[in-house]
């Protein structure tokens, strides 16, 4: 099934840092980095699921993280190239059954990251 045929639950997939302690209505709780988090337990953290394989490639990730502010655009548009793999779109599709769904990413500006774009993924038309 392709993503834009997949049923969408924007009320039900969330962010939210890795950091702040778990919420009731937290639901799935799915970290999305590829990376563990610093100074996080696995116990703390109280993970369903870790979706390494949803963030970005190392490639990309390192290239973003260079120069943030100035490759923001490109970085948005070369990780949904990323997401558009099959294999990516069928992990995507498995997480939109799991609604609700809270994604986990330790970034500091959440709504300025790949968390972001995961987010759009999972909701958007």
């Amino acid at each position: 099934m392709h993503k834009r045929d997949t049923p969408r639950h924007p009320a039900a997939v969330r962010i939210r840092r890795i950091y702040d302690p778990p919420a009731p209505d937290d639901g799935h709780r799915v970290l999305v980095d590829r990376l563990w988090p610093r100074g996080v337990s696995k116990e703390r953290a109280q993970l369903d699921e870790w979706a390494k394989e949803l963030a970005p490639s190392d490639e990309l990730r390192r290239w973003f993280h260079a120069a943030p502010e100035e490759h923001a655009a490109e970085f948005t548009d070369r990780y949904r190239a990323e997401l558009d793999a099959p294999e990516q779109q069928d992990r995507l599709a498995a997480l939109r059954d799991r609604a609700p769904l809270t994604l986990l990413t330790a970034t500091k500006d959440a709504a300025h990251s790949h968390a972001a774009v995961l987010l759009a993924e999972l909701t958007g038309p």
